[in-house]
């Protein structure tokens, strides 16, 4: 499979980087095409990938096409390539927040291309991210599982309804600047009592990775997780009742609305 990307930015340069990782596609199979010359190209050259002189040849040399641009560059970008898209048959892979696949369609000027509208996270550049799938109605079942399989070897997938990507974008996109504020906030807590703050943040780190790993790993739901941990009388129970006392479950979940009504908008 031959793999190209209009677009060159940090979330696009973190899923190529997995992709070599991963080992399946051959530098040599990557194309790539950006507005900023100098990006891509020393881009291309830093990779040992293909750097195309338009977005045109982009797709003429590619079986998946991402595109990762500003999302109110779509709808020239998409009207730029839109005839090769349409006599290649590529399928293209949106990564654009807000552009829904109706918009895409509406680009191209017609229902039959077929199109994956994606949402991964920052932490696909370390392949632990997680990206949410929604495929239109002309997307083939064996082009789906292609671009799932890539994406794959970045993180998890999840097959989503358009309806839900702007939750999505709370939970997962947006989620990590909370969790690190977070680790800080415990860090900070930790100084308070005497710890250096690069040992209390390394704790706090370590302490909120094993956590996640044993709520994906365990049959058991993170409420009943909690309660192991809270013995009768003791010390966390002491400490989650004053958290709830200050509201913390109240502001995670105003945090979520608030990022949800803001992608609305």
């Amino acid at each position: 499979m031959k793999i190209g990307f209009i677009g060159v930015g940090n979330m696009a340069k973190a899923i190529i980087e997995g992709i070599l990782v991963a080992g399946k596609i051959s530098s040599q199979d990557i194309y790539i095409h950006s507005a900023h010359a100098n990006n891509y190209e020393n881009y291309a050259k830093e990779m040992k990938l293909v750097a195309c002189a338009d977005n045109n040849e982009v797709v003429q040399n590619s079986d998946l096409v991402f595109l990762a641009v500003k999302p109110l560059a779509a709808g020239k970008i998409l009207e730029e390539i839109k005839d090769n898209v349409l006599e290649k048959k590529v399928v293209l892979v949106s990564m654009l927040s807000g552009v829904s696949l109706e918009d895409l369609e509406s680009f191209v000027g017609s229902d039959q291309v077929e199109l994956l509208r994606i949402m991964p996270n920052v932490n696909v550049a370390i392949n632990q991210g997680i990206t949410a799938l929604v495929g239109n109605r002309s997307l083939t079942d064996e082009h789906y599982q292609q671009a799932q399989s890539i994406l794959g070897d970045i993180g998890q997938t999840i097959a989503l309804k358009e309806s839900d990507f702007s939750t999505f974008v709370a939970l997962a996109g947006s989620s990590p600047a909370f969790v690190y504020f977070y680790i800080d906030s415990m860090a900070k807590a930790g100084v308070k009592y005497g710890l250096k703050k690069d040992a209390a943040v390394k704790i706090a780190a370590q302490a909120v990775l094993g956590s996640a790993a044993n709520v994906l790993q365990s049959s058991k739901s993170p409420q009943d997780l909690v309660d192991d941990v809270c013995s009768p009388g003791g010390t966390t129970i002491a400490g989650l009742l004053a958290m709830e006392e200050a509201g913390f479950m109240r502001a995670v979940v105003k945090g979520i609305d608030a990022t949800i009504a803001k992608d609305q908008e």
